[in-house]
């Protein structure tokens, strides 16, 4: 596999970039915010993934790691290949998919051009749990994620579970008293 490649900018179009990597041009397909970035004759790194067809040899580069994990973690969702993957990521940021995925808001990837709603749905449900990064789960100490997961583990949503956590915790309670007064929590707002 081509985990990444490093050269200068040959040609940049929307969505593409050709970079010459020891005296050959490699096409890289890339969301529409990195292609701008790139100028022509600047030298540049990107992460890749090289997907292989019946048909075509198809290379796929990003900036950042975590953008390449998103893309690898899209394309998991059955009925997402890559160009729709690529596709959610030119849309939204990785911040914006963790932060749809946590809250259970598939309205997010209905917005996104080729996502129908039972795709969206799917998104949502294949990716709970797998995805880190958005705002909403980025406050949370290492401490109280412990107890996040566990709640989810007994069947609570991420998006319950999180905002329980944040409602209930401290800097200095131990995970044992947060998943406690969680639980607590989560009773009294069940027996309403």
């Amino acid at each position: 596999m081509i985990a990444s490649v490093s050269g200068k900018v040959l040609a940049s179009t929307l969505g593409a970039v050709t970079l010459e990597v020891g005296g050959v041009g490699l096409l890289v397909h890339t969301t529409n915010r990195i292609s701008s970035t790139l100028a022509i004759g600047q030298s540049a790194t990107l992460q890749t993934v090289l997907v292989v067809r019946e048909d075509s040899l198809t290379l796929y580069g990003f900036l950042e790691a975590m953008e390449l994990e998103t893309f690898d973690l899209l394309r998991s969702v059955n009925g997402v290949g890559p160009k729709s993957a690529l596709s959610i990521l030119t849309s939204l940021s990785v911040a914006e998919i963790a932060d749809a995925v946590a809250s259970e808001s598939d309205a997010v990837f209905r917005s996104v051009s080729g996502v129908g709603v039972k795709t969206a749905k799917l998104i949502t449900l294949s990716l709970a749990g797998k995805i880190s990064g958005g705002s909403s789960t980025s406050p949370i100490s290492g401490t109280a994620r412990a107890s996040v997961e566990a709640l989810i583990g007994l069947g609570y949503s991420e998006k319950e579970a999180t905002i329980t956590v944040r409602k209930v915790s401290s800097p200095n309670m131990s995970d044992q008293d947060i998943l406690k007064l969680a639980l607590q929590h989560l009773a009294k707002a069940g027996s309403k």
